[in-house]
């Protein structure tokens, strides 16, 4: 028989209950997704068209603050808020598709930054963890880039630093770089907070976060060749707006850019303008294709013929019954139509529809994409007039191996074509444009871009902005633009720093798994 105790007896707790949050615990908590918000709107805020730069390595240092010593489950979620709290806004362009294929996109891509936290949240227990945090998220960001349906390279840290002190690590080890530098610095500076010390050990991490800015002036630049051409740029503007961009006659489209490249002529002759040498117009320029439509062929034959020179036309072209390709098609004054670059990077779900039979029976609006395009399957580089230009259209100006292929197939000046028109007046161009300004540097190549409604820029090899137009007006002028032929170091080198990079974080995760085993183990026995 069982002694009674003077004590009552304790009630069984019901296994399927929450266990009860300490005080302490949940104050951290909230501090961590605070941080983690605070993070990620800093993040955004050091993107166009605001373009705080310094805001991105001060969100990243917070995310890291969110995510130190945090169990790789909780360091999950919370690094899923800080990536809602920066891709909600810096993906608003989307919402002119429709908010469920915004709100969808940032769901999926926020994943990547989930699944990086768990690595992150076992480095911190190395030594060297800033490091390695750095590397780790530059892996996060070219898995992004790789998947799915091929990657979506929008938004990368390197993105945010167009024009920055951040800026000339790209022409040493191209975007991937520059995000590393901008995360280790993040990552310094947390390290500086998170584990304060006295004297010279607090000063240690905020010298070195001030240091890897400041050792980015020392990389070389390349020299002035002294060679420039004199490019004419056209910006003819649409009738429509958002995804009815063309309006109802795909006509007026390339009316109005016919006729811009006939002011452009008519200026010339007028003494207001210098003769170019090339003039480039935008992607979709012309949605009506030349080949088939005899007065399509005759519009831009007429306004190429007036201005004189050979320029670089953006069609959209039939490929057989069932397909099209979007093109840059050089049209010269007196043969016509000749060598053409093939988009390469197609944009999914507005170029062609991934997985077709199943998204067309789901979703009405993928009937827009109407004919299915097809990628090309070589670089841009085309004999436009005096120089060899390295033709890049739109969408294809984040990713880096389809620009460094172009300038190192002899691409110079680089020329992108893009159509932003279902966009206009959203963040997306000037997003777009800050990734030219970042290819500037990185390949040491001036940037010309057309575009139908705007951002229509010339960009410096130095990746300063020397013109730009306002977006939804019509607008043409001629610039002249240096040609440079020596590569940079990152032009060379290609993705080996990239990959450098990655290497070093994987086998920092290793070892950082490897290690708690063993702690795990010792602390067993």
């Amino acid at each position: 028989m069982q002694e009674k105790t003077g004590t009552s007896p304790t009630p069984a707790r019901d296994s399927a209950a929450p266990e009860p949050v300490a005080p302490e615990t949940r104050r951290i908590l909230l501090a961590r997704v605070a941080a983690a918000v605070a993070g990620g709107v800093l993040l955004y805020l050091s993107f166009p068209p605001l373009g705080w730069w310094l805001c991105a390595p001060l969100g990243l240092g917070l995310v890291v603050a969110s995510l130190y010593r945090a169990r790789p489950r909780r360091a999950a979620w919370v690094a899923y808020v800080a990536a809602v709290a920066f891709l909600l806004p810096a993906l608003a362009w989307v919402r002119t598709i429709g908010d469920d294929a915004w709100l969808m996109l940032v769901g999926i891509e926020s994943l990547f930054y989930a699944a990086l936290a768990v690595p992150v949240s076992l480095v911190f227990r190395l030594r060297l963890w800033p490091v390695y945090f750095a590397a780790l998220w530059v892996a996060m960001e070219w898995l992004r880039s790789l998947v799915p349906i091929g990657g979506f390279p929008w938004a990368r840290v390197a993105f945010s630093q167009g024009e920055s002190v951040f800026t000339p690590y790209a022409a040493l080890g191209g975007a991937p770089l520059v995000s590393f530098a901008v995360a280790l610095c993040g990552a310094l500076l947390a390290y500086a907070l998170l584990r304060p010390a006295a004297g010279i050990r607090q000063a240690i991490p905020l010298a070195l976060a001030l240091a890897v800015p400041l050792l980015g002036l020392a990389v070389p630049r390349p020299a002035d060749e002294g060679r420039t051409v004199n490019v004419g740029i056209v910006q003819g503007n649409v009738p429509g707006r958002g995804m009815d961009v063309l309006g109802d006659e795909p006509a007026v489209v390339l009316k109005n850019h016919a006729d811009e490249t006939k002011r452009l002529a008519q200026a010339v002759r007028d003494g207001k303008l210098p003769k170019p040498d090339v003039v480039v117009l935008p992607e979709n320029s012309t949605d009506i294709d030349p080949y088939r439509d005899a007065s399509a062929f005759q519009t831009i034959d007429e306004s190429v013929k007036d201005v004189g020179v050979p320029t670089l036309v953006g069609a959209v072209v039939a490929i057989g019954d069932e397909h099209r390709a979007t093109r840059s098609l050089v049209w010269d004054p007196v043969t016509g139509p000749g060598a053409y670059y093939d988009k390469q990077r197609l944009v999914p779900f507005g170029e062609y529809t991934p997985f077709k039979d199943l998204v067309l029976a789901l979703y009405d609006r993928a009937a827009r994409v109407g004919r299915q395009s097809v990628p090309g399957d070589r670089p841009g580089d085309l004999k436009l007039g005096p120089v060899t230009i390295g033709a890049v259209n739109c969408y294809e100006v984040a990713y880096d191996d389809t620009v460094r292929g172009t300038v190192r197939a002899g691409g110079t000046p680089v020329v992108v074509q893009t159509n932003n028109a279902s966009y206009a007046l959203s963040n997306l161009p000037a997003q777009q444009l800050a990734m030219s300004k970042l290819r500037a540097v990185e390949h040491n190549r001036a940037f010309v871009t057309a575009a139908t409604t705007g951002i229509s820029a010339f960009v410096t090899p130095d990746g300063k902005v020397s013109w730009q137009t306002r977006e939804l007006v019509a607008d043409m002028t001629v610039v002249t633009v240096p040609v440079r032929t020596e590569q940079t170091i990152a032009t060379k080198v290609g993705a080996a720093p990239e990959w450098a990079l990655m290497v070093l974080g994987a086998a920092a995760a290793f070892a950082a798994v490897w290690r708690r085993r063993r702690d795990d183990r010792m602390g067993n026995g």
